[in-house]
């Protein structure tokens, strides 16, 4: 992926491109006139050396190539920020795991997070923070492979979080009780997609931006599954 390459900086090396272009041509024709004039007017005895003029044909010609190489590769750097617009709404109303630690709660339905501890953990708790970051619960969690903790959506006491936005972290500490880094994928619902400085991004119900590189499953959701098979 060159996500590195958005829609405005494109725009503005068109622009830069297009310049270029007429710049060379203006000054490719004014040389052109020079060099007529010169010529007419030489002294036959004493002929003006052609090699500046070679030389300088030889620098307009390579200039003019390079400009011919710039303006292909934004024609092609155009197409790829079109070819990922049209896989964005590919996600369009899809239920999506992607890595990362931000999550809609919607009040009723649990959330699965993903982890995976990348290397030797002797302990290692998921803290669920709310949107004001405070830690409403801790859980003790499994340290080998591939893992995943469901959140029921309860506090420390028991009581049913309200829906919001909450943050999944997970602290894990090896034998000397130095941290260990960890990798973790929450699910999200694609309700659009962004243009964000140009980048194509994935907008995510609970208003989470993500890019698209990030999303590891898609799927349809399960009730709209069960609608279309009650349809049939």
């Amino acid at each position: 992926m060159v996500d590195s390459v958005t829609a405005s900086s494109l725009a503005q090396d068109v622009a830069s491109t297009a310049q270029t272009q007429q710049k060379l041509s203006q000054d490719f024709d004014d040389f052109l006139v020079l060099l007529t004039t010169q010529m007419t007017n030489q002294d036959p005895l004493s002929p003006m050396d052609s090699t500046e003029f070679t030389n300088q044909l030889i620098g307009f010609s390579q200039v003019e190539q390079q400009i011919n190489s710039n303006e292909k590769l934004e024609q092609l750097l155009s197409l790829q920020l079109s070819s990922m617009s049209t896989i964005a709404l590919d996600y369009m109303g899809m239920e999506v795991s992607y890595i990362g630690n931000g999550a809609l709660y919607n009040g009723e339905d649990p959330i699965a997070i993903r982890y995976v501890i990348n290397g030797e953990a002797e302990e290692a708790k998921l803290r669920v923070l709310n949107e004001d970051g405070d830690i409403i619960k801790t859980i003790d969690l499994d340290t080998t492979g591939d893992n995943e903790i469901i959140w029921d959506g309860k506090n420390e006491n028991g009581d049913s979080a309200p829906s919001g936005n909450y943050t999944f972290r997970i602290d894990a500490l090896d034998s000397e009780g130095l941290g260990v880094e960890v990798s973790t994928a929450v699910p999200g619902r694609v309700n659009g997609i962004e243009a964000q400085d140009g980048i194509v991004q994935l907008l995510l119900e609970g208003d989470f931006i993500i890019p698209m590189g990030s999303v590891i499953t898609a799927r349809e959701p399960a009730n709209q599954t069960s609608l279309s098979a009650e349809g049939g």
